[in-house]
């Protein structure tokens, strides 16, 4: 096919046919569209958009440029995808509460994009722990374990993960259709009967308001239900960062510490709403309501904790990290803190600001080969609602290379709003969508 001619037609308004939109999936995954010229077209797409059937065949080409896990229709299995925010290891806790609860999760993940991290670097921070799989081995964990999070692979999903490195460094990442193509097509490739998205809004996300990141939750629905899927979504609070810690290992430590119940309370908040949902779908919970609290019967019990331990050993990783977090997750060894310009009550901290700031540490990459620093942190010493007085730390950073940290604290400017009096306790979950 002609490059030049495909790129024109989406940059002019047009809309591709379905045979051309997956003689360019194939071309790309096959070397014969250089990355400079999908670029060219991803930044067309950012404007243009695409319309519902090019959505849905660029999808389901995406899905299938690989082999399709396909799972027992009895185990009815679920998933769920995070659009991505700073803080957020959601993931971590809610995958091993619904497979403790009986129901199975078939989960293939990313890594990180733009500011925010990606939960293949955050596992990939214990020791050991190995994220890529083939085919049959993702099958063999998730009927033998219960659950499994695994990462692209050359039989699962190979041309999403060249579209998903393109995006990172290409500016492109906030495209509506884009977020949702790359979502759905690993969800379908993954084996899942029903999918639950948590779609963040505010500063620390891709949708900064609620009525953008409404849109994308229904898009997402919609999308799973033209492909065949059952779905739902939750509209969830990305304005301050998830809970105490960011950063790779930072947040495993964070989602070790919610499964053995001591986490903060907006973190496990969350991690029941999603897990609620999840077995809503599979049919192990009859609302919403059920669900949370099947969920958290299993997190009070440690049943949730002992499945993240089978979960962690079953991939390569020490399951020692389920008892002894600090001891095998290193943090990195300098410090600096982030101080109350004034005395009142702490607003927010800009989420945003937080996640760029951990990515010129090295906490994410700004070149698609980087490598990740698994030991930068952020760390909330102060909660939003807190009291603060004028040098107090508010927030601190564990980094290990003093010449990032100019750019870093730079990034933090503004970062901390400040009010005279007490604001509001935040919600983290602000509305379903079905």
């Amino acid at each position: 096919m002609n490059p030049l001619a495909f790129i024109e037609t989406k940059r002019d308004g047009g809309c591709h046919t379905s045979e051309e939109l997956r003689q360019f999936v194939l071309a790309f995954q096959k070397g014969e569209f250089r990355d400079y010229q999908v670029a060219a077209w991803l930044m067309a797409v950012y404007f243009r958009g695409l319309a519902p059937e090019e959505l849905r065949v660029f999808t389901q080409a995406l899905a299938e440029s690989g082999h399709m896990v396909r799972l027992p229709e009895e185990l009815h299995a679920v998933d769920k995808h995070s659009t991505g925010g700073v803080g957020d290891k959601g993931t971590l806790v809610v995958v091993p509460l619904v497979a403790a609860c009986g129901v199975p999760v078939s989960k293939l993940s990313g890594r990180g994009l733009d500011f925010t991290g990606g939960t293949l670097d955050k596992l990939e921070s214990i020791p050991g722990f190995r994220s890529g799989f083939s085919l049959e081995e993702f099958r063999e964990l998730i009927r033998t374990v219960g659950c499994a999070v695994v990462g692209h692979s050359p039989q699962i999903t190979p041309a999403e993960g060249l579209f998903y490195a393109l995006r990172d460094v290409t500016g492109t990442v906030p495209s509506l259709p884009l977020i949702a193509s790359s979502i759905v097509s690993k969800k379908l490739a993954g084996g899942a009967s029903g999918f639950v998205f948590d779609v963040k809004c505010g500063s620390g996300a891709f949708m900064r308001t609620r009525e953008d990141a409404r849109s994308l939750a229904r898009l997402l629905v919609d999308l799973s239900r033209d492909l065949g899927r059952r779905a739902k979504a939750l509209v969830t609070d990305m304005d301050v960062p998830l809970g105490r810690w960011i950063g790779n290992a930072a947040e495993v430590l964070e989602a070790v510490h919610t499964l053995q119940g001591r986490g903060p309370k907006d973190t496990e908040e969350l991690s029941l709403a999603l897990a609620g949902a999840m077995l809503v779908l599979a049919g192990a919970a009859s609302s919403r309501e059920e669900g949370i609290r099947r969920a958290e019967k299993v997190l009070r019990s440690g049943e949730g904790l002992e499945m993240f331990r089978r979960f962690v050993a079953a991939q390569g990783g020490t399951p020692r990290v389920a008892d002894d977090p600090e001891g095998v997750l290193a943090l990195a060894p300098l410090r600096w803190d982030l101080v109350a310009p004034e005395t009142g009550w702490l607003d927010r901290i800009d989420a945003r600001k937080v996640g760029v700031a951990m990515r010129l540490l090295g906490g994410g990459r700004l070149h698609k080969d980087d490598a990740i620093r698994p030991g930068v942190a952020a760390e909330v010493l102060v909660r939003p609602g807190g009291a603060v007085e004028t040098g107090s730390p508010v927030l601190r950073l564990h980094y290990d290379d003093e010449a990032r940290l100019a750019e870093a604290k730079d990034a933090l400017r503004d970062a901390l709003v400040i009010v005279e009096e007490q604001p509001p306790r935040r919600s983290v979950v602000l509305e379903a969508v079905d």
